[in-house]
């Protein structure tokens, strides 16, 4: 399981623990699309609810989660983007790397949903300690094949002891020793908890310009709720508040641009999310001593207020630290450019099922109804949902404000919709739009005090 990465000692070859040779006991489980990619899985695991809401309890090794298909939705989208629009190494190869793989369902979506004519520029290397979640993903990679020819790699990174299927490799090593192997340009990060003991190998294992992709699903101490273990992972003073789930991506932002300096590498966020149950962000590396020095100023405490809701500054007074949060991340969280492509009809033309994977459905045993088809659209989209919208806004300074709590500090008797007070305010020329967050949050230009006035006037009106 990837929670014992560390309890089991390093192999130095895979040949006694994982030959690939065998389906793994079980095989084939039942099975699920993710995206337009088949999932086989574990007879013991209950079919997935479309729209998962919340995290799963990991029953047992090779356990694939449902609740993270909308973040592997959106690593297929970035990463294609980045094949796409040659943000990130002028139409050369990207080495990616899953470092913690489990059953390879994040991979296979790689391959198989990401458009093939840029596939032969995608070099992909799926590692996990797991012999039996290898297993299922090896055995699912071959009864499940994405059409197309994939170039055979002259590749001296790539370790001997390795198993290549459908232009994938799979190896069976500690993700510290895996990530640290070669020189990758992409690296996912998505261990069972808490990703503070991979973050310098990761940054180590990427290349003078590379992304990284980290989860954290150890929320309480992101958010504060969990006081002593966010202090001891992440250094971070937290308060339990509206502003909680926006503080737990800025830290873990924080802890990764620390991590990185100490390097001589900077930072720059591309996408960063608080998603039901985790923290998800993907950041832009690059060694340079002046990016990270240049990071450093973007490094401070959120400090609550009496007459506004709060402000960032890089050193709280000591009246100020007892309602303060930090240190963290106080810059922007996204890439303008990169996150404006993410709308929901780009996600749906990438990721959703077509006719032809559904007439082969039946051929496999995949049981598909039109009801599931329709749900399927609808958890694509929800996945993006807001993110093009909200690009230019969590791609520069801006004002976050949780919408059942205006009303309240407008001392207003009723509060107007989302939509009538993001439109109001867009009219006035503040730009406003919803943030991707299971709670209602807006992001928007206007100062505080404009906001409140324009829900009192709204209030009159009613």
């Amino acid at each position: 399981m990837r929670c014992g990465q560390e309890e089991e000692s390093i192999p130095l070859t895979m040949a006694d623990t994982f030959t690939g040779a065998d389906d793994p006991a079980g095989w084939p489980g039942h099975l699920w699309l993710e995206g337009r990619t088949i999932v086989h899985l574990q007879s013991d695991q209950e079919r997935p609810s479309h729209m998962p809401r919340g995290p799963v309890a990991k029953s047992r090794t090779g356990f694939m989660n449902p609740a993270m298909a909308p973040a592997r939705t959106r690593s297929v989208l970035l990463l294609q983007d980045a094949l796409e629009h040659d943000w990130l190494v002028d139409n050369r190869p990207i080495r990616a790397l899953d470092a913690l793989c489990a059953t390879g369902i994040r991979v296979r979506r790689w391959r198989n949903e990401i458009s093939s004519d840029l596939q032969e520029r995608l070099h992909i290397t799926a590692n996990d300690l797991d012999s039996e979640a290898l297993d299922w993903a090896l055995s699912s990679v071959r009864k499940n094949k994405t059409s197309g020819v994939f170039p055979k790699l002259d590749d001296e990174q790539i370790p001997t002891e390795h198993i290549t299927e459908n232009g994938i490799h799979f190896q069976r090593y500690d993700a510290r020793m895996a990530m640290i192997q070669g020189s990758f340009q992409w690296i996912d990060l998505d261990p069972f908890g808490s990703p503070v003991q991979f973050l310098d190998t990761a940054l180590q294992g990427l290349g003078r310009v590379g992304v990284l992709e980290v989860t954290a699903t150890d929320t309480a101490a992101l958010t504060g709720s969990s006081s002593t273990s966010g202090k001891r992972r992440y250094g971070h003073n937290g308060i339990v508040d509206h502003y909680a789930h926006d503080d737990a991506v800025r830290v873990l932002l924080g802890t990764i641009a620390t991590s990185a300096a100490r390097l001589d590498r900077s930072i720059e966020p591309i996408l960063a999310l608080f998603d039901g149950h985790h923290v998800r962000v993907s950041v832009l590396v690059r060694k340079s001593k002046q990016g990270a020095d240049e990071n450093r100023q973007l490094m401070g405490w959120r400090v609550r207020h009496d007459d506004i809701p709060y402000t960032f500054e890089k050193h709280p007074t000591p009246e100020q630290i007892e309602r303060s949060s930090g240190p963290m991340w106080i810059g922007p969280l996204w890439n303008e450019d990169i996150t404006h492509r993410m709308t929901e009809d780009h996600a749906v033309k990438c990721c959703l099922p077509n006719e032809e994977d559904l007439n082969s459905a039946p051929d496999i045993g995949l049981e598909w109804s039109e009801l599931d088809q329709v749900y399927a659209e609808r958890e694509l989209r929800r996945s993006v949902r807001y993110i093009s919208e909200a690009s230019s806004l969590l791609s520069s300074e801006h004002l976050l404000l949780p919408y059942d709590q205006i009303a309240p500090w407008a001392k207003a008797a009723s509060m107007p919709s989302m939509i009538d007070l993001i439109s109001a305010l867009n009219e006035e020329g503040y730009l406003t739009a919803r943030v991707p967050d299971l709670r209602p949050y807006i992001a928007t230009k206007a100062p505080y005090e404009v906001v409140l006035e324009m829900v009192r006037q709204m209030d009159l009106t009613e």
